[in-house]
């Protein structure tokens, strides 16, 4: 009797809790709170995190509702997608944004404890892989994947850029598991292990390697464009929030395409804000979010990007982070299909812009593109005291990059750009007469 009485007291003093612990709920049955998890310095997540919170377009779509509610929008920021999916199951986030491979393990994870969640858009995509480097420390020797045999290499295990290390090495011959020392790592412990000398490369995904590679922390060894399969980021929202409350999920989705609209047609100006908001620089989110950036910014979700999930089920499979995951009953795109209405089939069938080579020259609001690199180049050799930030995309893959820290092959009257010294190389050896120059060379010739 006495244990029933402790049971029954410590049920009322956790009623209340329980009743507050879930978010999107009536306080007094007027005011609800929408709790929306995002990664704040993940910026290809922007147009359902960073830029959309700073735009104020789902706050604004909820007051638009006229349903009598008061909403108030909770922003939780985050470094991965994990923690997300472990408030996401707990109750206490309606919406998320983060990687395909954290997608699934949010899939698997929400149908394991009985509280599913879905795939309901997509933010950025590169339907290459460039979202994902791998890096090195400027003066390491390392040149290609072959060399990372024995090495440490930081990642973030589960990951979308852990994917792109594990297919990377498969492909290079090395076992993923046994034939380096992988230190599972946040991505800012990561590039500090990096920097100490602790570990020889660095897996990570937007921004990190760009981020580094600007400060000079850093230098490419492997493109994640090379393994030529998409790599994505998307929005999941739990099962019973969407049935709940089907508008607000709606609103939030409406809102994200407003956030892409203003992202394509002020690159610049949401690089700014972006950077005010994260602290990274604006040069930094402009190689990724910009307007012929890594990323590709539509809430569609496309065909190739679901066949690209599928294939990554059994990449986390073997590394016993996830069972089978049921991908086509994860994604459900009945809720972005409403909120965009005749739109949605246009933007399912937009592709990425083309590469393109761009300058940012010092306070400008646009930047300027070329047509080739070699154009861009004899641009910045003439301006060389008014360049913010040079852009060329690799020869090869199309990811771009900062145009001083690329490869430059000059053959003949061409120079070209690329990522990693082995794409330099690589071409150099299938070309004769093909030379690696430095930069500064690559600008004299083109000047």
């Amino acid at each position: 009797m006495k244990h029933k009485a402790i049971a029954a007291c410590l049920a009322l003093l956790l009623a209340p809790l329980t009743a507050c612990g879930g978010s999107a709920r009536a306080g007094d049955g007027s005011t609800v709170t929408v709790t929306i998890g995002y990664q704040s310095k993940t910026i290809n997540t922007v147009t359902a995190g960073t830029l959309l919170r700073s735009l104020g377009y789902f706050e604004k779509q909820l007051n638009s509702l006229g349903d009598g509610k008061t909403y108030k929008v909770d922003w939780q920021d985050y470094a991965t997608g994990a923690p997300i999916t472990a408030q996401m199951t707990a109750g206490k986030i309606d919406i998320g944004s983060m990687g395909d491979f954290p997608l699934l393990i949010n899939a698997a994870r929400g149908k394991q404890l009985g509280k599913p969640t879905h795939l309901v858009s997509v933010t950025g995509y590169n339907l290459r892989g460039g979202l994902n480097t791998i890096v090195t420390a400027p003066d390491s020797k390392l040149a290609s994947l072959a060399d990372l045999k024995g090495k440490k290499v930081s990642t973030s295990i589960g990951s979308a850029a852990d994917g792109t290390l594990v297919r990377a090495l498969q492909r290079a011959g090395i076992d993923p598991d046994q034939g380096i020392e992988k230190l599972n790592q946040q991505p800012a412990v990561g590039a500090s292990a990096l920097s100490a000398g602790s570990t020889d490369a660095l897996s990570q995904f937007v921004a990190w390697p760009g981020l580094l590679a600007y400060q000079g922390k850093a230098k490419a060894l492997y493109d994640g464009a090379q393994l030529n399969l998409p790599t994505f980021h998307g929005v999941t929202a739990r099962e019973d929030f969407a049935k709940e409350r089907p508008a607000v999920l709606e609103a939030f989705l409406k809102a994200q395409a407003e956030a892409t609209d203003y992202l394509d047609e002020h690159p610049v100006a949401a690089a700014e804000k972006v950077a005010r908001a994260t602290g990274l620089p604006a040069e930094v989110v402009y190689l990724y979010n910009g307007a012929h950036g890594i990323s590709t910014f539509d809430p569609a979700i496309k065909p190739q990007l679901v066949s690209a999930l599928k294939e990554d089920v059994s990449v986390l499979k073997s590394a016993k982070l996830t069972g089978d995951v049921d991908v086509d009953a994860f994604v459900d795109d009945q809720y972005v299909k409403k909120a965009l209405g005749a739109d949605y089939a246009k933007r399912l069938a937009t592709a990425p812009p083309a590469s393109a080579s761009e300058v940012w020259p010092k306070g400008a609001s646009k930047t300027r593109a070329f047509s080739t690199p070699a154009e861009l180049l004899a641009y910045v050799a003439e301006h060389k005291s008014g360049i913010r930030a040079a852009y060329v995309p690799d020869a090869t893959t199309g990811t771009l990059w900062f145009a001083d820290k690329a490869l430059w092959v000059s053959d003949g009257k061409e120079l070209l750009p690329f990522v990693t010294p082995a794409t330099a190389q690589a071409y150099v050896g299938e070309h004769e007469g093909a030379r690696v120059v430095p930069y500064a060379a690559a600008l004299e010739q083109a000047s």
